[in-house]
Formats: C-alpha cells, sequence, structure tokens
C-alpha cells in the first residue's frame, strides 16, 4: 500500500517533470504546444516566464499541476477503441486522428476573439 508520503512525492516529481516538459515545449514551439497541453496565451506565456525558483516552488505543491483534458466520453472512447488497422505499419489510427480534431476544436472554441 501506498503511503501518504509516498504519494506525495509522486506528485511533486509529476509536477516537476510537467513543468519543465511544458516549458521545453513551448519555448521550443509555443502554439503547438498550447495545443498538445490546454494552455491559454496568458498560462503560456506565465509559464515560459517562471524562474527555476518558482518551478521547484510549484512543484513541491501537494496538487497536482496537469489534469485530464478530456471529460467527454465521446473523446475517450476515440482514444480507447481499437479502430481497424490497416495492414501497415506506417498508418494512423484514425480514431486518435479524430479525437484531436475534436480538442482542436474545443481549443479554438474557448479562445476569445479579439476585434480590432
Amino acid at each position: 500500500m501506498i503511503t501518504n508520503q509516498q504519494l506525495m512525492q509522486e506528485i511533486q516529481e509529476t509536477n516537476m517533470s510537467y513543468l519543465m516538459l511544458a516549458q521545453h515545449m513551448l519555448r521550443e514551439d509555443k502554439d503547438q504546444a498550447m495545443y498538445r497541453l490546454g494552455l491559454s496565451e496568458d498560462t503560456a506565456d506565465l509559464m515560459t516566464q517562471l524562474t527555476p525558483g518558482q518551478v521547484l516552488k510549484i512543484a513541491a505543491s501537494n496538487m497536482l499541476m496537469c489534469r485530464f483534458r478530456f471529460d467527454d466520453d465521446v473523446v475517450w472512447n476515440l482514444l480507447t477503441s481499437h479502430s481497424k488497422t490497416i495492414n501497415e505499419p506506417e498508418a494512423p489510427n484514425v480514431n486518435g486522428i479524430h479525437a484531436g480534431i475534436l480538442m482542436a476544436g474545443r481549443i479554438a472554441e474557448s479562445r476569445p476573439v479579439v476585434m480590432q
């Protein structure tokens, strides 16, 4: 059985890994990282500006910084179902592609429209 202390340590390690990965992704390709991580532009900007000390402090939290974004049965079913595979190893998983399209649409819907 996992102890509370072990659980807290695993959460902190997960937070550190997530924050470091997110910062790396955001610095490499901000738009793609925002899509993959499900972040708003404001949050993405804030994360790229975090100092190493701030990352350590946030990672030490007892709350998990990352979360499941898929709160829809349709997306979960697409991600977990086994589609018929084509006899080619490089053939894409069609259900995974459909799930990506659904999630991309949701990100676009959640971004505010800026009028100029």
